[in-house]
């Protein structure tokens, strides 16, 4: 997922079923990254404009 090895299962305390539902909940920070580009590359047109 692009996390560091142990991100996760490093944490003392969390069982097995809290380790998957912790990544379970969690965003890929790749797909983020590249969502947040995409959101930011895309050009908005100014609601007051008309064609």
């Amino acid at each position: 997922m692009g996390l560091p090895a142990g991100w996760v299962t490093d944490v003392e305390g969390l069982s097995r079923p809290q380790q998957l539902k912790a990544i379970g909940n969690g965003v890929c920070p790749q797909q983020a990254y590249a969502a947040y580009a995409w959101l930011l590359a895309q050009e908005v047109e100014p609601q007051w404009r008309t064609v």
